[in-house]
């Protein structure tokens, strides 16, 4: 079997269909009102997964983070946070809600003291953000709690990655890479799915996926055809509302289609060429097989003239098989448009 790795009862891996992730993020603004209302479209459009982040300031960020304006925002990340960090209460009872519909509730953890809530929390697994991927004290933290790790690794090479993994296989805590890359949004020829085979031929034991930000579900397509076992997007229920991650967010139509697509193009992936038994059926009028096209006497030679191939393919001879029937001479009289059969030809 593939490795894979485990969430509540939820299976993930290349044997099994794609975990799809709708990412809520910050897309709530502080707002619990809209936060519910976005698990409630993610579920309506068939997500198991809705993802979170959690933001405790004071343990995550220094004063001078004031000063720092992210490339897709225009006020800075310290005012960003403040304004959209969620309390513990909040996250509980965001938790209770997503688990009351059956899905799985995940949460980045941006700080220590995050990380510690959520595991309070007893969240049944942790996602890390590229920007923590070389943060190796908190990877360190999350690891020891033992719990399924998601990892995106946007920003790091594979050297950076690999001591992330070290410590997950030292802590032995089930983990899954992400390929990421970290602009917003990612235009589709930095998107680079050819990450996916690097990282799996580097991390064997590692279950892969891809964290998007480019626009729309098309590149995520690409990686499952490429064996994504987990994709993330960020998801909002409004394309209109205010927030510095909205414009990479796809909406409730577009989260149906990627679930319903990936899950298909999952389908579509194995297999060898061959006839299936389910052809055959097909075979019976798709097929043509060698037929005369006059009539022929006993005795003539058969010649591109008087025999050719037509469906359907009920006949004996196929049209695989028509030089073979050249130049060889018919034993008996033949009408017509009639299907040759091997004991008829000399």
């Amino acid at each position: 079997m593939n490795p894979f790795i485990k969430i509540g009862k939820r299976k993930i891996g290349r044997d099994f269909y794609p975990f799809v992730i709708a990412e809520v993020g910050i897309n709530h603004e502080g707002s619990m009102k809209k936060a519910k209302q976005m698990v409630l479209d993610a579920y309506k459009s068939g997500a198991e997964c809705v993802k979170f982040q959690a933001h405790v300031i004071e343990d995550e960020m220094i004063p001078a983070a004031k000063k720092v304006i992210p490339d897709n925002a225009n006020e800075s990340i310290w005012e960003i946070m403040k304004r959209c960090a969620l309390s513990e209460e909040e996250d509980s009872k965001l938790k209770k809600y997503v688990e009351s519909l059956g899905m799985i509730y995940l949460s980045t953890p941006f700080s220590r003291a995050a990380a510690e809530r959520l595991n309070r929390l007893n969240v049944t697994a942790f996602k890390i953000g590229s920007g923590e991927c070389n943060n190796y004290p908190l990877v360190e933290h999350i690891a020891k709690f033992g719990k399924p790790v998601i990892l995106s690794t946007g920003m790091n090479d594979l050297k950076s990655i690999e001591t992330a993994v070290k410590i997950f296989r030292n802590h032995h805590a089930p983990y899954a890479l992400l390929h990421c890359t970290s602009m917003y949004p990612t235009p589709y020829s930095k998107v680079r799915l050819g990450v996916l085979d690097q990282l799996r031929e580097t991390f064997p034991d590692a279950v892969l996926g891809l964290s998007d930000h480019s626009l729309g579900i098309y590149t995520c397509f690409g990686a499952t055809a490429k064996g994504a076992s987990i994709l993330e997007k960020h998801f909002t229920s409004n394309k209109k509302w205010s927030g510095p991650d909205i414009p990479i967010s796809i909406d409730g139509v577009q989260l149906k289609d990627l679930i319903v697509g990936s899950r298909a193009i999952f389908k579509a992936l194995e297999g060898k060429k061959s006839i299936l038994p389910e052809e055959k059926q097909t075979i019976k009028f798709a097929y043509a097989c060698v037929v005369t096209t006059r009539k022929i006497k006993k005795g003539e030679k058969f010649s591109i003239d008087n025999i050719w191939v037509k469906r359907p393919g009920t006949g004996q001879i196929q049209a695989s098989e028509y030089k073979r029937v050249l130049h060889r001479k018919s034993i008996k009289d033949l009408p017509k448009n009639y299907q040759i059969k091997w004991r008829e030809v000399s």
